[in-house]
């Protein structure tokens, strides 16, 4: 009885010691899925950031008292890269809306300087913008789904247990510029 007594016991300890693993590297799994989608996004940001330049100079060349707003297009930028690379999802998400906002003004002086907007290097620019935008909604998705497995993970029975001492925790959603 008491051998039986004992196989039952290191059953169960093998059972709880394999579940335990498989937790810890399952949210590990998907914690490393989630810096990997941040990662994603970060490249769409500096990719859109690299734009910029380009921009700036070609609008430059055709409205040159046009400073300010030209300016406030580098400065966004310039914010825009400090923030990517870091771990504040808000932080990346309020210097995509300055940059937004600047690239706003920016584009609409295409509208105002007829000979911009037939520019060639503009409207490659204008092309490139809009399908690097494309791109990064689908890396802000991506990421986004991934920060939902994680937290589902994290959030549920038997793996919250776990996820202290596999060193995760729920991640933040990244919200889109408004």
């Amino acid at each position: 009885m008491v051998r039986l007594l004992l196989v039952v016991v290191l059953v169960l300890a093998v059972l709880v010691l394999i579940g335990f693993v498989t937790g810890y590297n399952r949210l590990r799994r998907a914690d490393v899925a989630v810096s990997e989608a941040l990662s994603g996004v970060d490249v769409e940001l500096t990719r859109r950031a690299a734009l910029i330049p380009g921009l700036v100079h070609t609008v430059q060349s055709f409205a040159t008292h046009e400073k300010a707003i030209l300016d406030r297009a580098s400065a966004a930028r310039a914010a825009l890269a400090a923030a990517t690379g870091g771990q504040s999802v808000a932080r990346r998400s309020a210097a995509e809306h300055d940059l937004d906002t600047a690239l706003a003004g920016v584009l609409a002086l295409g509208s105002s300087y007829p000979q911009l907007s037939s520019s060639n290097n503009f409207l490659n620019l204008q092309e490139n913008l809009a399908e690097t935008e494309n791109k990064l909604a689908f890396a802000r998705q991506y990421y986004n789904d991934a920060v939902a497995t994680l937290n589902r993970l994290v959030g549920t029975i038997p793996w919250m247990y776990v996820a202290g001492l596999a060193g995760v925790s729920e991640r933040e959603y990244y919200q889109t510029p408004r």
